[in-house]
């Protein structure tokens, strides 16, 4: 990780990455989208989400989370910055001239060969079904379901072990600690998600938080009450409710908003139980 001299309050606390494990600077054209900015606003111009907007100009990059890319092995051409996650993506290119990116998981090298596939070896970068990886295997870019492409475990640093193979179904535990079954089909890739040190970064000033299309916060405690239920009272006053509320009125700040869904027979413990 990188600090800086504190020559300003925005310096004086600031802490980045260093960008070591980058290759290149220009990323590949052809996996390269437009990404339009909404600033949080649906079809019909309302804000329906917060706090967004502004904002560096970005384009998307096109990740394969299916490891389309069957029985051929690739070489690892780069290792690339991606400014719409945390984790870094590696440009690979495979034997028959096919281009894609992929997360890139913690140690590997440009020059590698990487594989996907039923009985390709267990290594760092190779993609498989989550029944051909033996217990105990950490894993990341996991399916939930078959041919749907990886939703699990995709972010920096992040990680999922497997626990055990029964009945068709594949136990994992999940980065926050719950344990679920996931149907032994689902693909998933060998190794952690690199830039482990993603989660010790510090902007240092609100500017760079602007710069990452984050608008400010405004505490309800310190606007009027016809803003906020928070809002009002002489001085320096509290909340003045049994329990917070958010702008609208609703339960805040503790109240469990999880539905029922059909997948919550497939948890086996909860990520807060002991």
């Amino acid at each position: 990780m990188k600090t800086y001299k504190p020559t300003s309050e925005g310096q004086r606390s600031r802490i980045s990455s260093e960008f070591d494990e980058i290759t290149t600077s220009k990323p590949e054209k052809s996996l390269l989208a437009p990404l339009t900015e909404k600033g949080g606003r649906n079809n019909t111009g309302r804000i329906t989400v917060r706090h967004r907007g502004g904002g560096h100009k970005k384009r998307y990059r096109i990740v394969d989370f299916k490891r389309s890319v069957q029985n051929v092995e690739a070489k690892v051409v780069s290792i690339e910055y991606d400014p719409n996650r945390s984790a870094r993506i590696a440009l690979v290119k495979s034997e028959d001239g096919r281009k894609f990116y992929m997360i890139a998981p913690d140690g590997i090298k440009v020059g590698e060969k990487v594989s996907s596939g039923e009985e390709v070896d267990v290594k760092i970068g190779n993609s498989m079904p989550l029944k051909s990886i033996p217990v105990g295997y950490l894993v990341h870019n996991v399916e939930t379901t078959p041919g749907r492409g990886a939703s699990i475990a995709r972010s920096a640093g992040t990680v999922v072990q497997v626990m055990a193979h029964e009945f068709g179904y594949t136990l994992i535990r999940m980065p926050s600690g719950e344990v679920r079954k996931v149907l032994e089909n689902c693909i998933a890739t060998i190794g952690q998600v690199g830039n482990l040190d993603h989660k010790n970064q510090k902007l240092g000033k609100a500017g760079r938080s602007i710069h990452r299309g984050r608008r400010p916060t405004v505490r309800g405690l310190v606007m009027n009450p016809n803003d906020h239920p928070h809002g009002g009272g002489e001085g320096k006053t509290g909340v003045g409710l049994k329990h917070p509320k958010t702008p609208w009125g609703k339960p805040a700040l503790g109240k469990r908003t999880r539905k029922s869904k059909s997948s919550d027979k497939l948890i086996l413990r909860r990520r807060n139980e002991r």
